[in-house]
């Protein structure tokens, strides 16, 4: 996913070549499939939406990454792997490396919360259990979702992938 956003990630304004984001060349009879007008509309129905799209979510990281706030969108997916982990050991280990990545005060990569989210969140990880950040993590979320997402769909970088699966589907059907 990373290659195919490359080219967004290296430019923090100009987003005019979007040849790696879509399908190979040689997938001509299927190029709109994979990544379809109708798709990344789709993306502006609800942050929900974007984030479960494996390629809405990479474009989405990107953005954030322009904006300087992918912390935010990095501990959500840290999240979403946390509550798969079934070994307590694993969720221990887990917790604290998010912990330290994401939540401390000194952490490299801190989410902007609350010091009273951020020390209920820390007695939680006392005895982690799968759903120990989901408190934390529905934060995060909603911070996206009012504050980020809003800007992404009004973004250039958006406009630009829209515009691009739009003609390169006109070029198909032609």
């Amino acid at each position: 996913m990373k290659t195919r956003l490359g080219c967004l990630s290296n430019k923090s304004d100009s987003y005019s070549d979007f040849s790696e984001f879509l399908p190979p060349a040689q997938e001509t009879s299927a190029r709109c499939i994979k990544l379809s007008t109708d798709e990344v509309v789709r993306w502006s129905d609800s942050f929900d939406v974007l984030l479960s799209h494996k390629y809405g979510l990479t474009a989405f990281r990107a953005f954030l990454k322009t904006e300087f706030s992918d912390e935010n969108i990095e501990f959500w997916m840290a999240c979403e792997d946390y509550k798969k982990i079934k070994s307590s050991a694993k969720l221990v280990s887990r917790a604290n490396k998010i912990y330290r990545e994401f939540i401390d005060v000194k952490a490299p990569r801190e989410v902007n919360i609350d010091c009273r989210t951020r020390e209920v969140t820390r007695q939680c990880l006392e005895e982690p259990n799968s759903s120990s950040l989901n408190d934390i993590q529905a934060k995060v979320y909603s911070l996206m979702e009012k504050d980020s997402y809003p800007r992404f769909l009004r973004s250039r970088m958006y406009q630009d992938i829209l515009n691009n699966t739009r003609s390169h589907c006109q070029r198909r059907s032609v």
